[in-house]
């Protein structure tokens, strides 16, 4: 047979085919493995490194490969969460030239650890919220866009950090299904298996000494289901509102976007007698935030890092007085391109500050003190920083002083505490992280600074 490797882009190929495809993947040798943690699974994966890249591989049988690597590629096209299919190799043979299975490769996340390890390490039940609420969101987010995953677990869900919360990716779709629209019945089985499968590996957990000991697997399983009952029922809920009162429909428009949804069309009835009106939008995925932050700036962060981005960008906009006369005001400029009548503003101030502001204060920090850190994090750290040292000090520290602070007095703690920083990031997987408030998407979830090594010894704690 003769080895082949479809790819999603052209270097890929070429990078692949240093690794030893002549080798059954549980015969890998140590040099081009890479030692992360990953959860269990029914078929062999390991983690490598093709070139500057560091690449999950999966051996599966060849049908199943190319199913999931198109699914992967959809749930790309459709901005939904997940790990990015790179390639699927087949026409593998051993020395002596018998059969090898196919695999799929896909690009591994930066700075992110699969949720059962972190369910390994005895986290506080608060912390297992936060894991929770961002479970949820992904659940919601698949089924919006007609996707049954048929397979959630803690082992096939990924956290990474987003500016103090946890944001949850898909890992395994091998067994999914996207269809235009899913119906409540279909939704309801893919949450009855989410709940077995994560009451399941809660129970593995247990019986290994692993689980924090105040945690019931059963009622965990049970909550996933709860907060992604709450989180559908306000995206998708319809509202009636006394005539006139069209500033609550706004109201409502403006809690789905906090939310991090946006709504793409509305229908709105007023009743026969005239004195009501019933809104009903139409939700489409997450990523207000990110959007906006990304048509402004250019910039690709998540979404609770675009939504502090976006606040501290604002912020700096105030202060600009370089405005025509007969312009609106800075904040209003700001806020019309979020959502009111378009200006070209916005997107000059918007290109200066990520020249002036963003990008000297990321450059600022030197690479080998940023771990996993990617430039939106570490900014949201720098700005939490800022602001304990405002605190301490009861007037504004500039982003200058902050950095240097930030620096000297937390970088090389945050390092010390976290050997291996590269796999997980800065106190990722830390068991001090501050819960949020238990709300379905995470809500006014803490920062990231509120971490034992997210501030100097000398800062105030924010109050909750």
């Amino acid at each position: 047979m003769v080895l082949h490797i479809s790819a999603t882009n052209p270097e890929h190929p070429g990078l692949l085919l240093s690794l030893p495809w002549q080798l059954p993947l549980q015969e890998w040798p140590e040099d081009v493995l890479v030692p992360l943690p990953r959860g269990i699974s029914r078929h062999v994966v390991r983690y490598a490194r093709a070139g500057d890249e560091v690449v999950a591989v999966k051996e599966l049988a060849e049908r199943p490969a190319v199913r999931e690597f198109e699914l992967l590629r959809d749930l790309d096209r459709l901005g939904i969460p997940a790990v990015d299919a790179l390639a699927v190799v087949t026409g593998r043979t051993d020395a002596a030239g018998g059969y090898l299975e196919p695999v799929l490769i896909t690009r591994h996340l930066r700075g992110s650890m699969p949720y059962r390890s972190m369910f390994e390490t005895t986290m506080r039940p608060a912390t297992m919220h936060r894991l929770m609420d961002a479970l949820a969101v992904l659940l919601v987010r698949l089924h919006l866009a007609g996707f049954a995953w048929g397979d959630c677990s803690l082992s096939n869900t990924l956290f990474r950090r987003d500016a103090g919360a946890y944001a949850a990716y898909l890992v395994d779709a091998e067994t999914g299904e996207l269809q235009p629209r899913l119906s409540e019945g279909q939704r309801d089985y893919d949450l009855d298996l989410a709940r077995v499968n994560i009451s399941g590996e809660l129970l593995d957990l247990e019986a290994s000494g692993a689980l924090h000991p105040s945690v019931d697997p059963i009622e965990f399983g049970t909550e996933i289901c709860d907060r992604y009952a709450g989180l559908w029922r306000e995206l998708t809920r319809t509202s009636v509102y006394p005539a006139g009162k069209y500033h609550y429909i706004d109201r409502r428009i403006r809690r789905l976007n906090d939310l991090g949804f946006d709504v793409a069309e509305m229908q709105i009835e007023s009743s026969p007698t005239g004195d009501t009106v019933t809104f009903v939008p139409k939700v489409v995925d997450a990523g207000h935030h990110q959007r906006q932050l990304l048509r402004l700036t250019g910039l690709d962060t998540e979404e609770n890092q675009a939504r502090r981005l976006l606040n501290d960008l604002e912020s700096w906009m105030a202060t600009q007085e370089d405005h025509t006369p007969g312009d609106p005001p800075p904040s209003s400029r700001l806020r019309s391109s979020r959502g009111y009548p378009h200006t070209t503003r916005p997107e000059v101030l918007a290109h200066r500050w990520v020249r002036d502001v963003f990008r000297p204060t990321v450059r600022a920090v030197p690479v080998e003190l940023r771990g996993a850190m990617d430039p939106a994090e570490l900014y949201h750290q720098l700005l939490e920083h800022r602001w304990f040292l405002s605190e301490r000090a009861q007037h504004d520290i500039g982003l200058d002083t902050a950095v240097e602070d930030y620096v000297a007095h937390v970088l090389p703690r945050v390092r010390d505490a976290v050997p291996d920083a590269g796999a997980a990031g800065p106190a990722a997987g830390a068991a001090g992280t501050p819960a949020a408030q238990d709300t379905p998407a995470g809500g006014d979830t803490p920062a990231a600074g509120d971490t034992a090594a997210g501030r100097s010894a000398a800062a105030p704690v924010r109050p909750a």
